[in-house]
């Protein structure tokens, strides 16, 4: 009974953690493995809290002194695949910027050039070129 209230704290942080997971779903678009892990760790969370002298069993199982030494490896593991996960996407999201600048920066030019040789060529054929253009120059980055 001693440590209740330290207990609720923590199932309550685990829980609204979840909620705020649960609900923004649809807009985190995350892939199903990262929703299972997640509700995984919650539920290995809340357990742990509850009985934290299992926690403690198994780090002397697995080689560790204390079941608070255990859960801070888990963590410094977990923070690590955070970081490199945010790390990949942030760079996944810059290439696709990159990628839509450039697009942008070359439809702008051949308007600018359409409008500069007073060309009288439709919209969809000048967007068809500029697609092309953005084309070729994608495939020259690539390689």
């Amino acid at each position: 009974m001693k440590y209740f209230w330290i207990q609720l704290l923590l199932i309550a942080g685990s829980v609204s953690m979840a909620l705020m997971f649960i609900r923004t779903w649809s807009q985190a678009k995350n892939r199903a493995w990262k929703r299972i892990a997640f509700s995984v760790f919650v539920i290995v969370n809340v357990y742990a809290v509850l009985r934290p002298t299992d926690v403690t069993w198994l780090a002397h199982q697995l080689g560790v002194g204390r079941g608070t030494d255990l859960v801070l490896y888990v963590m410094v593991l977990a923070m690590g695949f955070l970081t490199l996960n945010t790390f990949l996407r942030f760079r996944s999201l810059e290439k696709k910027i990159t990628d839509l600048a450039r697009t942008v920066a070359l439809s702008e030019g051949a308007r600018h050039n359409d409008e500069r040789l007073g060309s009288t060529a439709p919209a969809s054929d000048a967007g068809a070129s500029v697609d092309a253009h953005a084309d070729a120059d994608s495939d020259s980055v690539k390689a």
